[in-house]
């Protein structure tokens, strides 16, 4: 995209009809968004080669990634636009004035004080019903410290899994009744069936094991095919929804972290990657790469608030 080195990107979505929070017909041609975790940055870009990458936020704590927010009925806090998964919780984040996005609203902390070392949140997305699921890690992924849990839509959060390292997706199919979820550390993505009424998991079965690296951010394609970044594999593998490795992709990059493919012809995908853990950059290390491809994506869906 341009020049700019993330330390650790992640979290790339595909928003569809433009950024949250901005006049019509503002910004409409910025439609991908990644964060820089470890820095607390938030930028959009419109995915073409060259095009940059425009900041939205500097936060001061560690953003995993966001959402859009859908605000039902009367709005409580009408600067919402974006939940994140920010720090050791979720906030609601919204434009106050011309510095950028800032929290509006806190609602919950559920990483702190779990362990005996500081946890943080990491990969997030919200799912077709309109709920939020994030994961959450120690800084150095320790094993059996990480947990994933779902921010349901009056705000209530509850913890859907536990005993993790590095949880990273989660990633659900279009009907929202499957959601795949990274461990990158042990190399295995798994697979559970979502109750649509309650968001309920279903007993996990194994899918794929990554052998190259760890399976890192994903997203799932209008085929229903799975799109996983492999951490220190320079690659993408992209899985049918039997679990066949359909192709391996290279890309320029030893970190990939995230993907995110345009729902809207002609397809683009766009890639982060990090340069936290290496001692030296290659060209394009941390850089959020870009190219066509032949399959559409499917784009974010939003956070549906119902404040209670």
């Amino acid at each position: 995209m341009d020049d700019r080195r993330l330390h650790l990107g992640e979290g790339a979505r595909f928003l569809e009809v433009g950024l949250p929070g901005q006049d019509a017909g503002a910004g409409e041609e910025h439609h991908f968004v990644v964060v820089d975790i470890i820095d607390g940055g938030l930028y959009s870009t419109t995915g073409l080669p060259g095009s940059g990458l425009t900041q939205l936020a500097a936060l001061s704590e560690s953003l995993g990634a966001v959402a859009p927010v859908h605000q039902e009925g009367a709005p409580t806090e009408s600067s919402a636009s974006w939940v994140a998964a920010l720090g050791a919780g979720l906030v609601l984040l919204g434009q106050r004035d011309a510095a950028g996005l800032q929290i509006v609203q806190r609602l919950g902390q559920p990483a702190a004080g779990r362990a005996e070392v500081p946890l943080r949140m990491n990969d997030a997305v919200a799912d077709p019903h309109g709920r939020f699921w994030a994961g959450a890690m120690t800084y150095d992924g320790d094993p059996g410290d990480g947990f994933l849990l779902r921010l349901d839509r009056n705000g209530s959060i509850h913890i859907m899994l536990e005993d993790l390292a590095i949880p990273n997706g989660p990633a659900f199919t279009a009907d929202g009744a499957t959601m795949y979820l990274a461990e990158t550390t042990t190399g295995w993505i798994r697979r559970f069936p979502v109750d649509p009424a309650t968001g309920d998991l279903g007993p996990g079965e194994k899918f794929v094991h990554v052998c190259e690296g760890g399976p890192d951010g994903m997203t799932v394609d209008a085929e229903g095919c799975l799109w996983s970044a492999v951490w220190g594999g320079s690659c993408l593998h992209r899985y049918s929804p039997a679990g066949e490795l359909l192709e391996r992709i290279e890309v320029p990059v030893r970190q990939p972290t995230s993907i995110a493919i345009s729902s809207v012809a002609p397809y683009r995908a766009i890639v982060t990657s990090a340069t936290q853990h290496l001692d030296s950059a290659t060209r394009h290390d941390g850089r959020v790469i870009t190219a066509e491809v032949s399959v559409g994506g499917l784009p974010a869906v939003s956070y549906n608030r119902r404040p209670q």
